[in-house]
């Protein structure tokens, strides 16, 4: 008998297993949002939603930047530029003006308070800036 060669036991089972398994892998990868795409909640480096909020929150950060609240991620310093902030906060009052009637409660407080903080600032600095 020691000279009998090794007997080698297929199990067919473990393919079809393994098919299985992968197809589910597959069906799961289709069904998640992939990172940066639509529908990715929060994924790091991802875009965030396309929303009112989104808009809003953008045209606040660049008016926010023009005015010289935000440094410059390259440079690090900041820029005034008064003109660039008008040019955002009248935005802004244009999308207040056309979406007027259509916007949630909260959609609202949130424009209305972004465009009284804006314009105060904004009041504030170009005062400032005449003084000088």
């Amino acid at each position: 008998m020691p000279d009998e060669a090794p007997k080698i036991h297929v199990d067919s089972d473990w393919k079809a297993q393994a098919q299985a398994e992968k197809a589910k892998l597959a069906e799961k990868s289709k069904a998640a949002p992939k990172p940066g795409g639509p529908g990715a909640p929060g994924a790091q480096g991802g875009l965030p939603p396309a929303n009112f909020e989104t808009l809003i929150s953008t045209m606040i950060t660049q008016a926010l930047f023009a005015m010289g609240a935000i440094p410059d991620p390259r440079t690090g310093q900041r820029m005034q530029h008064l003109d660039l902030a008008r040019h955002h906060i009248d935005m802004l009052s244009v999308i207040e003006e056309k979406t007027k009637g259509n916007l949630t409660e909260e959609e609202t407080t949130m424009l209305t308070g972004a465009l009284y903080e804006l314009r105060t600032r904004y009041i504030q600095l170009s005062s400032a800036a005449r003084q000088v």
